[in-house]
């Protein structure tokens, strides 16, 4: 019978119970959180340069990170909502850690040769075979600052989330 109840509790809960995708707050939040990091991104964009660059919007790399913005709103709002000392929260807390570390590291690294690797094709003899060959993206990982922004992003994502679910919830 324990189960039957604990099965029953778990069909009822708030979290699970007829909700749509359109008000799942974990995820709107991360949306939200992705979005504006990338429009910061554009827009900063065509502060310094002058001009649109539409790759902006979806490109990686640059100020603020938008993948520790996504991960950190995803695992805020999951505390938020079910509770800090869960397992889901652990999760997302262990899924956000990875994306933010390999952020700075393998990346940012990779970024790194791949800026080493495009000087020394540039520098090749024109008739040499890979003298033409395309340029490696150089914007994959992250500066410190830039993981840091997103992750406060993604924390303020959340927190205002929170506080919007909480004024619609007291109507």
């Amino acid at each position: 019978m324990g189960s039957d109840a604990s099965t029953q509790n778990a069909i009822s809960s708030p979290s699970s119970s007829s909700s749509s995708i359109l008000t799942n707050y974990p995820l709107i939040s991360a949306l939200v959180a992705f979005a504006i990091a990338q429009s910061i991104k554009f827009f900063t964009s065509w502060y310094k340069e002058r001009r649109w660059d539409v790759k902006q919007l979806v490109g990686s790399g640059g100020m603020p990170s938008s993948h520790s913005a996504t991960v950190t709103a995803l695992a805020m709002a999951i505390g938020f909502q079910e509770g800090f000392g869960g397992s889901l929260f652990a999760a997302a807390f262990i899924l956000a850690s990875v994306v933010m570390y390999d952020a700075t590291g393998v990346r940012l690294q990779a970024g790194r040769q791949a800026e080493v690797l495009n000087q020394i094709v540039y520098e090749l003899p024109s008739e040499h075979p890979l003298a033409e060959s395309r340029p490696l993206r150089e914007l994959l990982g992250h500066t410190p600052p830039q993981v840091i922004a997103g992750g406060l992003l993604g924390v303020a994502t959340a927190v205002i989330g929170r506080l919007i679910v909480l004024a619609t919830d007291q109507r």
